[in-house]
């Protein structure tokens, strides 16, 4: 159904709180006791792209953060500030960066399409394009957009790994793993990049066969 009005939000928050009670007694009382979620996803902003739903997760389960192109660079202390909360405050023990297949942001920054002031933005995912340059030229125009989805979600989990927040708590031996994957709007199903980061070491290995696979999933 279509939501055509602000007031029936409201209208569909009173009746959703009313069901979850009569559902689930004491459900909010105890969302309120504590926050202890294991997963922290940081996901594109897109609508289409619930993290809660897709994964069968309660809420208070999985941290979100989300932004065009889920982009992670050291200079958005936005999301450097919401990682540090969800490692060192929830102590979340997996981090996924999670894609999308045509994602609208990745596919400005490979078809040069200007959106405005996002492509300021977009221009982080224009320097993974170029990076790749030469294994996407090599594919066929069909599958580069979902490629370089992927390849994006590959060096946002390197960005990841290499942020001071995740290189501390793998100093003091916490346990965390990065994850990488790609959502399908196609058939709401998620696809593992394979780009698994345990611990500090190996990260150059792991992200070169995740770049390896995506190359050779065209002809696979």
């Amino acid at each position: 159904m279509t939501t055509t009005s602000i007031e029936e939000l409201f209208v569909h928050n009173r009746e959703w709180a009313q069901q979850m009670e009569r559902d689930r007694p004491g459900f909010f009382t105890g969302l309120m006791a504590q926050q202890k979620p294991r997963y922290m996803w940081i996901g594109c902003s897109d609508s289409r792209v619930p993290a809660n739903q897709i994964t069968g997760l309660e809420p208070g389960e999985v941290f979100v953060h989300r932004n065009i192109a889920n982009v992670v660079v050291p200079s958005d202390l936005n999301a450097l500030s919401t990682i540090q909360y969800a490692v060192d405050q929830l102590h979340v023990q997996h981090l996924m960066v999670v894609g999308h297949y045509g994602c609208g942001g990745v596919r400005a920054a490979l078809e040069d399409i200007r959106v405005g002031l996002a492509d300021n933005w977009i221009r982080h995912v224009k320097d993974v394009r170029d990076k790749y340059a030469d294994l996407l030229e090599g594919l066929s125009p069909q599958w580069r957009l979902d490629a370089l989805c992927e390849l994006n979600v590959i060096e946002q989990v390197a960005n990841v790994a290499h942020s001071t927040v995740v290189h501390d708590a793998w100093a003091r031996g916490q346990a965390l793993t990065l994850h990488g994957w790609c959502y399908s709007l196609q058939n709401g199903l998620i696809t593992n990049v394979e780009v698994t980061v345990p611990g500090e070491g190996g990260l150059d290995e792991v992200q070169r066969r995740a770049v390896e696979r995506v190359a050779a999933r065209e002809r696979g």
